[in-house]
């Protein structure tokens, strides 16, 4: 059976639904996925993002609590990470105030490519660390320089081995007209990614 409406509830009931879904062999264990990457998109409203931060704290604790080991990334604490290892943060913000957006914007597209840069940063922390399911967060504050179709699609390779939820503050569509689209903030409807679930749609 797949869960429809979940996504429309109140906080709590998507922390029960998210807990519940997450904690679940099913779940842990990739199964009903067939050949698809275990990728679920975790959308929410982006005025509940304060919300759904403090949610994800409160899940990360109980899914420890219950053995479940959580591997979180921020691509936005990740990319200030990769901008002071290469020695270009400062530099960064001193031109922040001289140099146009779009020139800002190319220069961090570059600095924090998804295939050269992220993706090699992400799986680093995979090598390191042991974990059932990995949370990506910080969507919504590396945009426009990082697309998260990109992540996802760079990840691919990198992130089959484990579930991966990706917090995202807007909305996962589908469409026969258009296939499916991460639709950052419910209004930038360009990215298209299809290889991922809806989490309120799966079931427990």
């Amino acid at each position: 059976m797949v869960m429809s409406g979940v996504d429309k509830k109140p906080i709590q009931d998507k922390f029960q639904h998210l807990f519940d879904v997450i904690s679940g062999q099913r779940f842990l264990k990739k199964q009903g996925l067939g050949n698809e990457v275990p990728f679920f998109i975790c959308p929410f409203e982006p005025e509940e993002a304060v919300e759904m931060e403090r949610i994800r704290r409160q899940l990360v604790n109980r899914l420890e609590q219950t053995g479940v080991r959580v591997l979180e990334i921020n691509l936005y604490d990740l990319s200030i990470e990769i901008l002071k290892e290469r020695g270009i943060w400062d530099q960064i913000l001193e031109m922040e105030e001289t140099t146009s957006k779009d020139q800002l914007k190319e220069l961090l597209q570059g600095v924090l490519d998804p295939e050269a840069h992220l993706a090699p940063a992400i799986a680093a922390r995979f090598a390191d660390t042991e974990f059932d399911v990995f949370f990506l967060s910080g969507v919504g504050e590396v945009f426009p320089y990082i697309r998260s179709h990109n992540v996802l699609n760079n990840l691919q390779s990198t992130a089959k081995e484990k579930p991966t939820v990706m917090f995202f503050p807007g909305a996962y569509t589908h469409s026969l007209e258009s296939g499916a689209s991460l639709d950052l903030f419910g209004r930038l409807r360009d990215d298209k990614y299809y290889r991922a679930f809806n989490i309120f749609h799966c079931e427990p």
